[in-house]
């Protein structure tokens, strides 16, 4: 088991730098981000369909990926979530790939799939601001990926 993870995590979430093809570092990247997403879904210690939903739409029309391409990366983002030992696999690739701008849409989409119950959690909120800690999201740009995220779901400002 230890050894198909370690091959799981080299070949899709840590790449070297240097010696992964484009390629395989976007496929790490996507995986990563994926892996974020399913941390939000799984924060409350209640997966639900709805979010599910949101997350593998999140997936499919950031990363342009087909349905089938979509519920793949969220099925790898899942086992990949479920096997981690922390996040910071995760948010290490997703620091280092992306730019700020990316960083902040990632912030927002962790918000809609933490909204996707229509319920706030607060495990679900500490983990959002825990990942946008670590991936260096001003404070600011964390609270209006929020808000639009909060309006984009039909929350409104409650």
């Amino acid at each position: 088991m230890f050894g198909s993870l370690k091959k799981l995590f080299e070949e899709h979430v840590a790449p070297k730098t240097g010696q992964a093809s484009a390629e395989t570092k976007e496929s790490a990247l996507r995986l990563a981000a994926a892996a974020l997403l399913f941390e939000v879904v799984r924060a409350d210690e209640v997966v639900k369909d709805e979010e599910r939903i949101v997350m593998r739409a999140a997936v499919q029309s950031t990363f342009g990926l087909t349905r089938e391409e979509a519920e793949e990366l969220a099925r790898l983002a899942e086992e990949a979530s479920r096997d981690a030992v922390s996040i910071y696999e995760f948010t290490q690739t997703v620091d280092r790939e992306l730019s700020l701008a990316d960083k902040k849409r990632l912030v927002e989409l962790l918000w809609l799939v933490a909204f996707a119950d229509a319920e706030k959690d607060a495990k679900e909120e500490t983990i959002v601001r825990r990942i946008a800690g670590l991936l260096h999201v001003p404070h600011p740009d964390f609270i209006d990926a929020k808000l639009r995220a909060r309006e984009e779901s039909g929350l409104g400002k409650g």
